[in-house]
Formats: structure tokens, sequence, C-alpha cells
């Protein structure tokens, strides 16, 4: 008999754990503790004790829309979903739960949308363009305004066609847009002809020969009404060289000689007039003597016929006295 065949010795048995109940209680107390409190942590977090005012949103449908999404607001969740409802009417309503905090953010003039793009989830969205408007209140109703990309789809599917529809039928051999694209190159080649623009404006090469032979005919035309322009500058300004490489004064020229002759003359005459208005004011001065005289001679004349009306009545006196005397003229010389 072998020593492995000799069975180990017992070892002896632990002592007793003291108040292993308390503690098996105690340790099942804090679990239970510890998961309310992270229970009521993660409602807490989830704002499950904040005081909130209810919003009634009215959709046509809820698709995409589930409980506990956000409702955002530039951005930042102000409001959460907190049941959806199918109305006597047939709509649907999205009862939003929105925090006291965050309901300033919310006026009666406040727009909601509710948006369904081709990539990503449904997006319930508010916009509040005058937040001095008042308040929006607690319970309001308001419509959901709705957005959904992939229903425009069937509508630009259908204006595609019709733009390919359209290519098609401008793109025809029979279209209007290849021929007017062959009559322009056909335009291009005439322009591009020795006659140019005069070519694609006649129609034919004749035309344009024609017109061509008129324009160089008026040049000429032209140049002859320059050289007798030129020759009427020379003979009315006096521009250029007379016979024998002499200045030849033009009409302009003469008539500036003449008129300095006229200044001359005019000259001469404002003196000669100077003059007389000398002679003037001493036949003035004349004037006035002679009228002096003439009044000197009014009263001798009256003095005169006075003495002469005497004498006569003396010579009748005489002739009276003297009948023998029968002439009794008196003459005066």
């Amino acid at each position: 008999m072998t020593p492995s065949d000799n069975p180990p010795p017992l070892e002896p048995a632990p002592p007793p754990v003291k108040n292993l109940e308390l503690k098996a209680a105690l340790l099942l107390l804090v679990l239970l503790m510890l998961i309310v409190g992270s229970a009521l942590y993660v409602a807490y977090a989830r704002g499950a004790f904040e005081r909130t005012q209810r919003l009634v949103l009215v959709a046509q449908d809820s698709e995409g829309v589930t409980v506990g999404m956000n409702m955002t607001f530039a951005g930042f969740a102000i409001g959460r979903i907190g049941r959806i409802e199918l109305a006597e009417d047939g709509n649907v309503h999205f009862l939003v739960d929105v925090p006291v905090k965050d309901a300033k953010w919310l006026r009666s003039s406040s727009v909601f949308t509710m948006e369904k793009a081709l990539v990503g989830g449904t997006k319930i969205k508010a916009f509040s363009g005058v937040l001095s408007d008042p308040p929006l209140e607690d319970g309001a109703v308001r419509q959901l305004l709705s957005g959904d990309a992939a229903a425009e789809i069937p509508g630009i599917v259908s204006n595609i066609k019709d733009v390919v529809a359209n290519l098609k039928a401008i793109t025809a051999e029979d279209a209007p847009l290849p021929q007017s694209l062959a009559n322009l190159q056909i335009t291009t080649r005439r322009l591009n002809g020795p006659h140019g623009a005069m070519d694609l404006m006649f129609g034919n090469e004749a035309d344009a020969k024609k017109v061509a032979e008129a324009l160089q005919r008026t040049n000429v035309l032209l140049a002859r009404i320059d050289s007798l322009v030129a020759n009427a500058d020379r003979q009315v300004f006096g521009q250029g060289a007379g016979p024998g490489g002499s200045p030849q004064g033009g009409l302009v020229q003469d008539a500036r000689g003449t008129v300095q002759q006229l200044d001359k003359l005019l000259s001469e005459a404002r003196v000669s007039l100077q003059k007389v208005d000398k002679v003037l004011i001493d036949a003035q001065a004349i004037s006035a003597n002679a009228r002096e005289a003439t009044t000197d001679l009014g009263q001798l004349r009256a003095e005169v016929d006075a003495s002469l009306r005497k004498v006569e009545s003396l010579i009748n006196e005489v002739n009276r006295l003297w009948p023998l005397r029968r002439d009794t003229q008196i003459e005066l010389k």
C-alpha cells in the first residue's frame, strides 16, 4: 500500500459568519437604492421633474415621428413629444411637453414645421420671428407645417421628363434649332466672302458689287469735294499762296482790311465831329449874343417908328399949314 493511497486529512470547517442574514439584507438594500437612484437620476436628466407646459401640434400624418422626439429652436431642444394621438377629424395631434424655462422662446406668432429629408430622420422645428410678441399660452394648439422632400421627387422627375422631351424636340432634324444653325453657317460663310456684310445684306454677289462700285464713286466724289472745299477755304480765309509764290489773301482778310480802313475813317470823322462840336458851341454863343442884339434892335425899331410917326404928324401939320405942297409921301431908305 503506497502513501498516495492514503486519503488527505480533512480540514476543519470554517466558523459560521455572524449576522449573515443582516448583512445580506443590507447588501440587497444598497443594491436597490443604487437602482432607484440611477432611475431617479435618469428621470431627472430627462426632465421628468421639471415644470412643463403642454403644446399641441396638428399634422396630417405622423410618419417618421416617435414619442420622445425633440422639438428644436435655433438648433437647441426646447421640448419633447410626450404622446401622439389620432383626433376625431383624422388629423394627428403631437402633445409636446415644453419646460417652463424654455417656454420663453415660444410666442403667439411662432411657426412650427416638420421637415422630412431624404437623408436623416424627421425634424420638428419652432421659429419665433418677433420675440416681443405675447408668450405662447399653456395648452395652445398650432398647425404643424410639413415639408417633405421625398414628396417633391415625383414632381421633380416629371419636370425632368418634360425637359428631356423638350431637348429631344429641339435637337430633332426637322426642328428649328438645326435649321437656324445651318442658316447661321451660311451667314458666316457670306460674311467671310469678298464683299463681307454687303453680300449678306443683298443676298447676291452682283448687287454687292454694284454697291461697292457706288461706294468707290462716292469716295472719288468726296475727294473732289475736299479739293473744292480747300479752294473755297483758300479763297475765303486766304490760306495758301497765290501766283508766283506770294501769299494770297482771302475774302476774310480783304474784309478785315476794309474794316480797318473804315475804322480809320471813323476816327477821322470823330475828330472832325469834335471840331464841329466846338464850332457849334461858338455858334451857340454867337447866337446868344445875336439874340440880345436883336432885342436891342427891336427896341431901337420901336423908337424909330415912334420918331417916324412924330415926323409924319409934323409933315401933315406942315402940309395943312402949307397948302401948296401936296406931295406928302415920305420915303424911308
